[in-house]
């Protein structure tokens, strides 16, 4: 057995896990939001919670990054039960693929239909602003160049297909109902659309990289939601994407400009309560 198979997780262990939160939860969510740095707020609109901290959870691992609280809750959102990541898992934590995606198929296993994703994001896009939210409209999965997709391996049917399809990645129709969500709110001057594309992180990109993303056709760039959105479409689950855009990417070698962790989570901060309105707003049209 090769190493990227020892660490791979079972459907018996997913299955463990979603049995024992379905063992303490009175609804089966339908749909699924992964908080983003700084956004793990989404969390706090649910009525009727239960909250479940992630050390708590048989298999589940372990969230270490500021701004990531750490916990599933599950709730009710505009009438819809719904589960919340605040926290997700990244690459750079030092966890394997698999590990990073684990939720998602947790998620499968509870009866979720709709996964909501979001992250804060670098903006490559020279017409992009910090504050901006852009719909993701496709990704470019750069590990997954070099071979790190959480599909590699033998594939369980019991999860999906040997071969998913991603040009349909992303749901057109969930995408319709938020650019009506932001219509009815009043804040399509700040919606935008686009591509994202994952780097490993935990470094911040250097400017010839962002040329290269640029040249490549990416709007923004970050350190996750790929692989999560990998496996949701090989479950089988529909799939929206935000990315909160909380700084501008370096790409001239005269800026004196230095992305920095802490701008990103500032940038949240401004705007997360318009970006919960609209996640909200969209899970009521749902």
């Amino acid at each position: 057995m090769s190493a990227s198979n020892e660490c791979r997780y079972k459907y018996e262990e997913c299955k463990d896990t979603a049995d024992w939160l379905l063992s303490r939860i009175p609804q089966r969510p339908t749909v699924a939001i992964i908080c983003g740095s700084g956004l793990g707020g989404l969390a706090d609109l649910l009525e009727n919670r239960n909250s479940f901290p992630y050390q708590d959870i048989p298999n589940f691992p372990k969230s270490t990054v500021q701004g990531h609280a750490g916990r599933l809750v599950f709730g009710e959102l505009r009438g819809k039960q719904c589960v919340c990541m605040q926290g997700r898992f990244h690459f750079y934590e030092g966890y394997n693929i698999t590990t990073v995606t684990y939720p998602v198929r947790v998620f499968f296993l509870l009866g979720v239909e709709i996964l909501i994703v979001t992250n804060a994001a670098g903006g490559l896009n020279p017409d992009f602003s910090v504050g901006d939210i852009m719909m993701i409209k496709d990704h470019i999965n750069m590990p997954g160049f070099a071979g790190q997709n959480p599909l590699c391996g033998p594939n369980d049917e019991r999860f999906g297909v040997r071969f998913p399809c991603m040009s349909d990645a992303y749901d057109k129709d969930l995408a319709q109902l938020a650019q009506e969500a932001a219509e009815e709110q009043g804040c399509t001057s700040y919606i935008r659309h686009g591509v994202y594309c994952m780097l490993t992180g935990p470094t911040f990109e250097t400017i010839a990289e962002c040329r290269v993303l640029q040249m490549l056709g990416a709007d923004a760039v970050g350190m996750s939601t790929v692989p999560e959105v990998v496996v949701a479409r090989h479950c089988g689950l529909r799939v929206f994407g935000l990315s909160l855009i909380t700084n501008k990417v370096v790409t001239d070698y005269d800026s004196k400009e230095r992305a920095n962790h802490e701008e990103v989570l500032e940038t949240t901060r401004m705007r997360t309560e318009d970006l919960q309105r609209l996640v909200s707003h969209l899970v009521g049209k749902l």
